[in-house]
Formats: structure tokens, C-alpha cells, sequence
């Protein structure tokens, strides 16, 4: 793991990117921001009230003089940004509901990234999930091409690295759903250095089983190789037959992939979150994540119970992705 993101520094520290924090006065975040901006590997942003953020980092016992703070109520730009914020959300907003949603440290923050004055964001130690995907569903938006955001988790044990998706974001995804998880989890493969071969799961393999199920991650492959003509993937597959080569030259001996996948794309949400956490939890992966795929710009979402290391990576991530 710690070779993993020395490599993903040493790219991001040339870039001089900046990542913006909604959560300021956080201890794990104010412990991350100052080890980030000392090692100037990127620039931190920290929002909030300045006198508040500094007392905290004095309290937690560590420097901030080198970080960006910006308080949203004292923001020189506010007003560009509420007209902004009014354009962009196409009449859904008036200029008096921006003045207030503004104030929301997401919503400022995500703005930000907008705006092009942060590279990307990073939220979730205090708010849920919903509060940070929320406003950069709204503002950032979603790529071109696709529809829905994603998260996947990248599982790290030694030098083993795997991409698992979509483990955060949607419940029951559909074909189309699935097609672009699949494209976006190779993007995300090849951020960590990994040519990504991707493998469609279900508890069928190729025809072994027939239902609605399997046929919407049959059809999901279609959409995905459309997309993605180049992209090496397969399915459908049990998880056996995608992973272990003994395996899939007798369930599917004329399959693209022969127990070699490491990005895998789950059904469901269901199968897989309890697949990174059996991972994580049996088989002793570090998971890394969850990494929110397909947004113009890059957001990412921090679990509430994280670490300050935990920050830190997360920071690294949304750098590179930027």
C-alpha cells in the first residue's frame, strides 16, 4: 500500500494541484491538511470560520500556516458565485435560496471545484454520503455519456490490486448502468496502475443459469463494449470462474478472460459491499475508497468513522484523478 501512493505522490506533487476540505475544523482533516501542504504534495483548502479552523489545529498540535482558509461568509467572490450557482442550476435556484445554500460548506466547496479555483474535493468525515455527492450531482455533474455516479473500491494486499464496483452509490443498477460502471472502474484501474481486464459478475457463467438477472449483465457487456471497444472484459461469471484460471477453462473455455480479471463489476450494491468487506475483512485487504467515478470533476466521499491517514489518501486519489 505505502509503495502504491508513494508512486501516486511523487505524480501528484508535480502537478500542484489544490484539494478542497469542506469539514475544516476536523481534527483528521486538519492532522491531513497540514501533512499534505508541508509535504507539498498538494495544496489543502480548508473552509470555515479562520479563527475557529486555527484554534482546532492549535488544539490538535499541528501547523496549518500553509494551507488555504476560506471562510464562505467572507468569500471576496461570493457574489459571482451565487450568480454562478443561479446559471448553473437553470432556474431551480433563486438568487436568495443561493445565498443561503452557499453558506453549506459542501455546496461552497463543490463550487469551488467548479469554478476552477480547487482541483477537486474531498468530504464525508462529519456529513453523510448523500450531503457530499448531492451538490456535485448538481453543480460538477456527470461526464458526458454517463448517467449515473459510481464508487469502487480498490483492494490492495501486498502487490495483489483489484478494482471492485459499484460498492458505494447504486442499489440496482441496470444494463446500461452496469456498461458504464464497467468503463469507469477500468478508468479508475488505470489511475493505480493497473491494465484493467474486466470481468461482468452474476452467479451464472456464460448461460449456466438463465433470469432476468443474468440477462441484465449479459446485455450490460453489449452496452460496455460499445462504449469501450478496446477494453478487455467479459462476462457473465462467477466470481470463481473470473479469478481462478483452473476454474474457468472448464466453465468458460472460450472466454476473453481465463481467471485473470482484476476489476470486477458486481450486480448489485448489495453483493458488492458484502464482497469488499469479506475481502477486506477475511481475506485481509487494504480497501481504498470508495473512489467516485464518472463526475467532470473529481469528488470523493471519506468514511465518518476515518483516520487522518485515511484523509490523506483520499486526498492523493482525488489529486491524481484530477
Amino acid at each position: 500500500m505505502s509503495e502504491l501512493f508513494k508512486q501516486m505522490q511523487e505524480k501528484v506533487s508535480s502537478q500542484s494541484k489544490s484539494i478542497v476540505f469542506p469539514e475544516g475544523t476536523d481534527e483528521r482533516i486538519l492532522t491531513a491538511a497540514s501533512q499534505l501542504a508541508a509535504t507539498k504534495v498538494l495544496m489543502p483548502i480548508l473552509l470555515g470560520d479562520k479563527v475557529g479552523i486555527k484554534q482546532q489545529a492549535q488544539k490538535a498540535g499541528v501547523d496549518v500556516s500553509q494551507c488555504k482558509i476560506i471562510d464562505p461568509k467572507d468569500f471576496a467572490e461570493f457574489d459571482l458565485m451565487v450568480e454562478t450557482f443561479v446559471e448553473r442550476r437553470k432556474g431551480k435556484a433563486t438568487k436568495e435560496d443561493a445565498e443561503k445554500i452557499l453558506l453549506d460548506e459542501n455546496y461552497f466547496g463543490t463550487m469551488l471545484v467548479y469554478m476552477n479555483q480547487a482541483d477537486g474535493l474531498v468530504s464525508g468525515a462529519v456529513h453523510s454520503t448523500a450531503d457530499t455527492v448531492r451538490p456535485a450531482l448538481q453543480i460538477i455533474k456527470t461526464k458526458e455519456g454517463v448517467k449515473k455516479t459510481s464508487g469502487a473500491f480498490v483492494m490492495v494486499r501486498g502487490d495483489e490490486k483489484y478494482v471492485f464496483a459499484d460498492c458505494a452509490i447504486n442499489i440496482e443498477p441496470d444494463s446500461q448502468d452496469l456498461a458504464e460502471i464497467a468503463v469507469e472502474s477500468a478508468n479508475t484501474a488505470q489511475l493505480f496502475g493497473i491494465d484493467p481486464r474486466v470481468a461482468m459478475l452474476s452467479f451464472s457463467t456464460k448461460g449456466s443459469a438463465k433470469s432476468d438477472e443474468t440477462e441484465r449483465v449479459v446485455e450490460a457487456l453489449q452496452i460496455a463494449k460499445e462504449k469501450n471497444p478496446s477494453l478487455v472484459i467479459d462476462g457473465e461469471f462467477q466470481f470463481d470462474a473470473a479469478f481462478v484460471p483452473s476454474v474457468a477453462a472448464k466453465k468458460a473455455p472460450g472466454a476473453v478472460l481465463q481467471g485473470d480479471a482484476n476489476v470486477f463489476v458486481f450486480p448489485s450494491l448489495e453483493a458488492g459491499n458484502i464482497g469488499y468487506k469479506i475481502a477486506q475483512r477475511l481475506g485481509e485487504f487494504e480497501a481504498v475508497g470508495p473512489v467516485l467515478q464518472g463526475l467532470n470533476k473529481p469528488v470523493n466521499d471519506l468514511s465518518r468513522g476515518c483516520n487522518a491517514e485515511d484523509v490523506y489518501n483520499l486526498a492523493v486519489i482525488t489529486a491524481a484523478q484530477a
